[in-house]
């Protein structure tokens, strides 16, 4: 046989394929049996879900099934047989009595659906109740595994139930009731005798004139009470909660609210050592609705002012370049106009309040003032 040129032949080359084909051949093979229906292979299978769901004796899997036809994974677990168990609030370990099979659902597995079904033991305790034995991996509602609510949690903290209830194919009373359970543990534990400045305003929760009043922690900055109503009753219900979660409204210091005549009067009534300090934001806009109607007054016997109204109202940096030279021309005749003057007042009131957040860092503190020198929100500049 001749010399080939790369010194192999092609009878060479032919026999080193068939020889990585083989070799192929044969790995295949050795995953092929190690995933196929052979004696080792479930519990091969039963191991790695046991390391994914971080179950531990005696909990163990029994089962897997999955239906393409569905997209749902079912995931069958069991406990050990023999396994005593502890009962919460009853010393010692206990004789399983007999079990119940509970469907919980858990997180989905790549695109399917994914159920536990865990044969749950019920034991007899020596006064002779029977009860339910839960392992620490269940939900605090029925039907869900811990991670499943905490992901619906993490979630619902930034999108509405709707959106929730989509993602994880579950329906919005679904989303709702596992939500609703955590929010009710959560006020149950919650330990109020620390609170002593509180931030306190009303939000539409649905259309129309639905109402919810929120107080919140100032100093930690998360929400302590929400009720319906943005009336002096919140006020009252609020101190109510407080009394019932290890506070006093007696220990309330520093109330921050918007300047509604009924948050004002409640906070008098039931918050009796609360200083008021009036939100910044709403003591801007207030003088900013001033502003917009004196604007609206003069503007009827002065055209000059007509299509102003939002170079006003914004803030001077936002304006373009056409529009704060107009504003310009315009506080250049503070002595003849009073628009102009309502928008000076209005900016020292938001230069004032700034200088204020930074010394107490919470809003405006204005001084205590008489009935009749409180300016009426709305009024007009003068």
């Amino acid at each position: 046989m001749g010399a080939v040129k790369g010194g192999r032949s092609p009878a060479q080359r032919t026999l080193d394929g068939d020889r990585g084909t083989r070799q192929s051949s044969f790995a295949e093979c050795r995953h092929g049996a190690a995933f196929s229906n052979g004696s080792k292979s479930p519990w091969m299978q039963n191991q790695l879900f046991e390391a994914a769901l971080g179950i531990a004796k005696p909990w163990y899997v029994r089962g897997i099934d999955f239906d393409a036809a569905r997209k749902v994974l079912t995931i069958g677990i069991d406990f050990v047989a023999g396994s005593r168990f502890a009962a919460p609030g009853v010393e010692g370990l206990h004789r399983v009595h007999d079990t119940q099979t509970k469907r919980l659902r858990h997180l989905n597995f790549f695109q399917h659906e994914c159920y536990l079904e865990v044969r749950t033991p019920r034991v007899k305790l020596p006064d002779g109740r029977v009860v339910q034995i839960e392992p620490d991996w269940f939900g605090k509602l029925s039907g869900f595994t811990l991670l499943f609510e905490a992901l619906v949690l993490a979630m619902a903290q930034q999108m509405t139930f709707a959106a929730v209830a989509r993602l994880v194919n579950a329906s919005w009373h679904r989303v709702h009731a596992i939500c609703s359970r955590y929010v009710d543990l959560a006020v149950a534990e919650a330990d109020l005798s620390a609170v002593s400045a509180v931030a306190i305003d009303e939000t539409a929760c649905r259309r129309g004139h639905d109402y919810l009043t929120i107080a919140a922690d100032a100093a930690e900055r998360k929400v302590v009470f929400v009720t319906e109503g943005r009336d002096a009753a919140t006020i009252a219900r609020f101190a109510e909660h407080l009394a019932t979660h290890n506070a006093r409204p007696a220990q309330i210091t520093t109330v921050s609210i918007d300047m509604s005549p009924a948050f004002i009067r409640g906070v008098a009534d039931h918050l009796p050592r609360a200083r008021i300090t009036f939100d910044k934001f709403h003591v801007v806009a207030h003088a900013s609705t001033a502003l917009d109607q004196t604007r609206r007054l003069e503007q009827r016997r002065d055209s000059g002012l007509k299509g102003l109204r939002w170079t006003l109202l914004k803030d001077r940096q936002r304006l373009s370049a056409e529009a704060r030279a107009d504003l310009d021309a315009l506080i250049s005749q503070a002595a003849t106009k009073r628009t102009a003057r309502a928008w000076l007042y209005r900016e020292g009131l938001r230069a004032m309040c700034a200088v204020t957040r930074r010394r107490f860092s919470s809003g405006c503190k204005p001084r205590p003032a008489t009935r009749s020198s409180r300016k009426q929100p709305g009024q007009a500049w003068r």
